[in-house]
């Protein structure tokens, strides 16, 4: 099965190369996203392998189902990107990765809120400048801190049960509970009652009708006053634009986010030496209480061999007539 890997990095090469790849299955890798415009480099592949960020809207499928695809192989547990009815309509397989490694999305957000608490980003600036000085660097302790984790699947399990580490109250929302999450101690809130309650905040839910602006001006005026919004899931689960007053009156004290809602113009590509274009994001990256990660949570050795292997696996699976982890 002739396969085109589209918006592949060198770790997504190396982590597929060092999978168990099935015979059958002849892999190309395409660093280009997939879009309208590309879409004709895909003709005569029977799968197409797409990321996060590549347009899977009714005019690429459409183009995509012409040329012979049958298969789109999702290195992703989100489908959002993905126009499903017309998937359906052309006959197009979507299958996705639903788990890799639970731990370095979880993992990553910790580490935005730690960078953020201790301000490791500015001190780390400070002291390659020869200012040793620790003004405005005061943090606060861990322990004893109320943390609302919105969405407890696997990924927001884990991340409640590294603040419970810390010593953390845990409160939680998601319409359907996890007792895991529960035999941890936490208290599952309405959302509205969990932003009033915690002092830290982290998303971890899929972005839908429901969930799409989740965090808003509304519910960012809900929030406790100097509160800190962690984003590690996806981008439209917050209005950005909103963000930037918040952070002007402090009513949001800290904000740490690994994914934007326009991001996919941006994030993946070396553009250091061009002028940034989005003003939201250039005004997001003058605030000294933001971090901003170019969407590398699931950075790791074990999660890129994981999204890699189960990847194959659906592809074997699927061209077998077994297809696995079918997103419809």
């Amino acid at each position: 099965m002739r396969t085109l890997v589209y918006s592949s990095q060198t770790y997504d090469r190396e982590s597929f190369l060092g999978a168990q790849v099935a015979a059958d299955i002849e892999l190309h890798f395409q660093p280009a996203r997939l879009t309208l415009d590309t879409v004709a480099l895909a003709e005569q592949y029977e799968v197409v392998c797409a990321f996060i960020n590549d347009d899977l809207s009714a005019p690429v499928l459409e183009q995509l189902a012409a040329g012979g695809t049958k298969l789109i192989a999702l290195r992703s547990a989100g489908f959002n990107h993905v126009d499903l009815a017309v998937a359906q309509r052309l006959g197009l397989s979507v299958v996705r990765v639903p788990a890799y490694s639970p731990h370095a999305v979880a993992e990553h957000a910790v580490a935005l809120i730690l960078s953020l608490n201790r301000h490791l980003h500015r001190a780390y600036n400070r002291t390659r400048d020869g200012d040793f000085s620790l003004h405005g660097l005061t943090g606060f302790d861990l322990v004893g801190k109320t943390v609302g984790v919105v969405g407890t699947g696997q990924i927001g399990a884990t991340f409640a049960r590294i603040m419970a580490g810390f010593g953390c109250q845990l409160l939680a929302y998601d319409p359907y509970p996890n007792p895991v999450v529960e035999a941890l101690g936490a208290r599952y809130l309405p959302l509205d009652e969990l932003l009033a309650e915690a002092q830290i905040i982290s998303l971890h839910c899929p972005l839908n009708e429901h969930t799409r602006h989740l965090i808003n001006p509304d519910s960012l005026a809900r929030m406790q006053y100097g509160a800190m919004l962690i984003n590690t899931g996806r981008g439209a689960l917050v209005n950005t634009p909103a963000l930037i007053d918040a952070l002007k009156s402090g009513q949001l004290g800290y904000l740490g986010l690994d994914v934007y809602e326009e991001e996919a113009q941006l994030f993946f590509e070396d553009r250091s030496d061009l002028p940034l274009q989005d003003d939201v994001l250039a005004r997001l990256l003058t605030f000294p209480n933001v971090v901003i990660t170019a969407h590398q949570a699931f950075l790791t050795k074990e999660a890129l061999g994981a999204i890699a292997q189960t990847t194959l696996d659906n592809i074997t699976g699927w061209a077998a007539g077994s297809p696995q982890n079918l997103v419809q």
